[in-house]
């Protein structure tokens, strides 16, 4: 046999997988494209928010191209985890310390009770592990990021992420219309109202979009508030990670030696880099604006993907408790952050 003849058969996958990508691939970028030209036109909406919106539309439309359908789902697993790692250069640990020990302290109390508080009253009401801790996360740290990054370890299906970012997507938005109009009412100065909206908010944009009002340096407080809620991301998906690692221990056959997870995914490790590369001042400005850039069309183009995983037959027909569920979550969020700005702010 000739070098060219032994060449022949690894040729034809080498050529297949790229092609059988590419339609999926640029779905994902028309999808994140069109979001960032409606978030133009609609500031108040976020571009990844807009991007699970899209997703989600062009999916019941049935616009997705069946060929499109596989290397869709592959961009979304690859590009959410770039994503997310691009998502710790917007992380400076010198701005979360300059919060000062109450904010710092009120975010994670907030963080914690939301998440165990949502986590028990999702297996009460019969939504299942899973679901019920896509939600908890999505609500208490950084919403469908969070979602997407924890999917894995929650050993969730796609329905489980439809539905929780379904959740995410709608109470934030109402979060980020509602807040700004209590501000008065209930007499929180700019920087409480700052504080607040960055401790409950789940969405970045959205909580940009609910503290404008307030000014700029009320933005300024929340976005640091929400990016302290980003930051224990990591730590959370460690701790879901360890749990499963125990359980599958216990649960493996005797001799049996199961596959466990890994304690800290590659891509949260990598987000911990970024952070740790953003507060040492090393990366220039001009390449946090391009990186800024990049994140935005990563993760917009994962979520887009996720999107498209929403049916809102099956979505309408079993939403009733998870509907329930995040209604009360966005209710103890606001409420255990609206008490400690109150007492500590």
């Amino acid at each position: 046999m000739t070098t060219k003849s032994m060449a022949r058969p690894l040729a034809g996958p080498t050529l297949t997988v790229p092609r059988r990508l590419g339609p999926g691939f640029a779905t994902a970028a028309a999808g994140v494209l069109v979001a960032l030209l409606a978030h133009r036109v609609v500031p108040a909406v976020g571009a990844l928010t807009w991007a699970v919106l899209l997703g989600a539309l062009v999916a019941n439309l049935n616009l997705v191209p069946e060929s499109a359908q596989w290397g869709l789902k592959v961009a979304t697993r690859k590009l959410l985890r770039v994503g997310v790692v691009l998502l710790g250069f917007s992380l400076s640990l010198v701005s979360i310390v300059q919060l000062g020990g109450p904010v710092i302290g009120l975010v994670v109390v907030t963080l914690f009770s939301t998440l165990g508080f949502t986590m028990w009253l999702g297996l009460r009401l019969g939504l299942g592990r899973p679901r019920s801790l896509l939600i908890a996360t999505g609500f208490a740290i950084c919403g469908a990021s969070a979602i997407a990054a924890m999917e894995e370890n929650a050993e969730a299906d796609d329905e489980d992420v439809a539905v929780a970012i379904a959740m995410v997507t709608i109470c934030g938005t109402a979060a980020m219309v509602v807040l700004p109009l209590l501000q008065g009412p209930l007499g929180l100065t700019d920087q409480q109202f700052g504080s607040w909206a960055g401790a409950s908010v789940h969405e970045v944009g959205q909580v940009v979009a609910a503290a404008s009002p307030a000014g700029a340096a009320a933005v300024g407080l929340g976005v640091v508030g929400k990016l302290t809620r980003v930051l224990l991301l990591a730590p959370v998906v460690a701790g879901v990670s360890y749990t499963r690692r125990q359980r599958l221990r216990h649960t493996a056959s005797a001799g049996e030696q199961p596959r466990l997870p890994p304690l800290v995914p590659l891509f949260v490790l990598g987000f911990l880099v970024c952070v740790v590369a953003r507060s040492t001042g090393v990366v220039p400005d001009a390449v946090l604006s391009v990186i800024e850039v990049a994140q935005t069309v990563t993760l917009g183009a994962a979520l887009f993907g996720m999107g498209t995983g929403v049916r809102l037959a099956s979505l309408a027909r079993g939403s009733g408790r998870a509907i329930a569920l995040a209604v009360v979550s966005t209710l103890v969020v606001a409420g255990v952050s609206l008490a400690g700005v109150q007492l500590l702010v």
